[in-house]
């Protein structure tokens, strides 16, 4: 009777010394499991974990070395130490020593992340969009909601983008009401339809007598639905955050790319940083088949983002991956408790502790608020602290000053305290 082959937990857990999340593990062994040999699991993982961007020493005598990353950083701009100078894997495989992908890296670990078959990384989230226009509808129809042709921050605006991509606008419903049936009935008067695109209200929400189809209702409906998720959460059960306590309030309702792409949508666009927490930078994600389309169009080499911004983001998605929230900034300021950060502002023993509200900004989740506490000093003294070194940037309320600690790195509150202080 032939051995019964390891679960694909125990023989994951087994290649712990490899360093990679747990997820990524699990995926190893799983394909080792399949192929029927699960010896050959740290193989593939040692495969996975060489994909990964990260500094190599350039021996071969070419000085910009295309393929790893061109022109070397030295340690004060990210490399190891002061002083040294890095090149990465850039576009390099480490396994093969042949030319590699820089898809390879950030991009198939924010696939992994959000449930997604494949993604590729760009500059901004408006490129995401205008990217995906281009290589899956030029020329053709796109149907979108009235009540979703927003404009964003410095002044772009959806029918503009959905222009420049050679994309045709193709608009259905009214500015509050939108139904399936308002995009059924488009696609039964036109048979060039490439893409029904839904886009998310991120920096404002319509409130009343309102109705807006959902992404699986869109999905029966025949053409591929590509949702602008805008702000980057990934998932809305955010495994990420400790305690399991689940999302925090201040998220109800905003969309998720792990979420959107189970009800049905073959592509999901969303921030790199935001609710991502990572640098700036758009992603799109979803079928395998149309990311590599977007892949290849010829506009991928203008809007394709650098090193710096791929190795940044590749440590955000493998503290994703390894439910590590507290490793990312943004989200180990927004889960703060108003506990600790009462703690600290007394702790910091100047001006008066008072309740404040922040919010995320940035055009994510408009009209939520989340509580904070910070410290205010009588008086308009913004002028003063921003020359200070470095600059403390507080905001005026009623004729007072406050510094809201959710926002400020706990390394700094001494800085704080002391420029406070000195105010008099």
């Amino acid at each position: 009777m032939p051995d019964r082959p390891p679960s694909v937990d125990a023989l994951a857990r087994s290649l712990a010394g490899i360093v990679l999340p747990h997820p990524l593990l699990v995926d190893a062994a799983r394909r080792a499991i399949a192929a029927g040999d699960p010896s050959s699991a740290r193989a593939i993982a040692e495969r996975v974990a060489a994909t990964l961007l990260r500094p190599v020493v350039n021996a071969t005598g070419v000085l910009l070395h295309t393929n790893l990353g061109r022109a070397p950083l030295s340690g004060r701009l990210g490399g190891p130490a002061e002083g040294t100078l890095r090149y990465s894997n850039l576009e390099f495989d480490l396994a093969s020593g042949t030319r590699g992908s820089r898809r390879g890296h950030a991009g198939s670990l924010l696939a992994r992340a959000a449930g997604a078959e494949a993604a590729v990384v760009v500059n901004n989230g408006a490129a995401a969009v205008l990217l995906v226009l281009a290589a899956l509808a030029r020329d053709r129809a796109v149907v979108v909601s009235r009540g979703e042709l927003v404009e964003i921050g410095g002044g772009f605006r959806v029918p503009e983008v959905m222009a420049q991509s050679g994309a045709r606008l193709m608009e259905v419903g009214t500015t509050n009401r939108t139904r399936a049936r308002d995009y059924e009935a488009a696609l039964g008067e036109h048979e060039d339809v490439a893409l029904i695109l839904k886009v998310h209200q991120s920096n404002y929400r319509i409130v009343g007598f309102t109705e807006a189809a959902d992404v699986a209702a869109l999905a029966q409906l025949g053409p591929p639905v590509v949702a602008d998720i805008g702000s980057g959460l990934l998932d809305a059960d955010t495994p990420w955050l400790p305690g399991g306590a689940g999302p925090p309030p201040w998220l109800a309702g905003e969309p998720a790319a792990r979420q959107t792409l189970a009800a049905g949508a073959a592509l999901v666009t969303f921030s790199g940083d935001k609710l991502l927490g990572g640098p700036q930078a758009g992603i799109v994600a979803g079928r395998r088949d149309l990311v590599d389309r977007c892949a290849r169009h010829p506009l991928m080499r203008a809007f394709r983002p650098g090193g710096l911004v791929l190795a940044a983001l590749q440590e955000t998605a493998l503290a994703y991956l390894r439910r590590d929230g507290m490793a990312i900034p943004f989200w180990r300021m927004a889960a703060a408790s108003v506990e600790s950060l009462r703690e600290r502002a007394v702790a910091m023993a100047v001006g008066r502790v008072v309740d404040t509200v922040a919010v995320a900004g940035g055009g994510s989740v408009p009209g939520q608020e989340l509580p904070s506490v910070g410290i205010a000093v009588d008086g308009d003294h913004a002028e003063r602290l921003r020359a200070c070194d470095p600059p403390i940037v507080a905001r005026v309320r009623d004729n007072a000053t406050v510094c809201d600690l959710r926002t400020v790195d706990p390394a700094d509150d001494p800085l704080v305290a002391k420029a406070l202080a000195d105010l008099g």
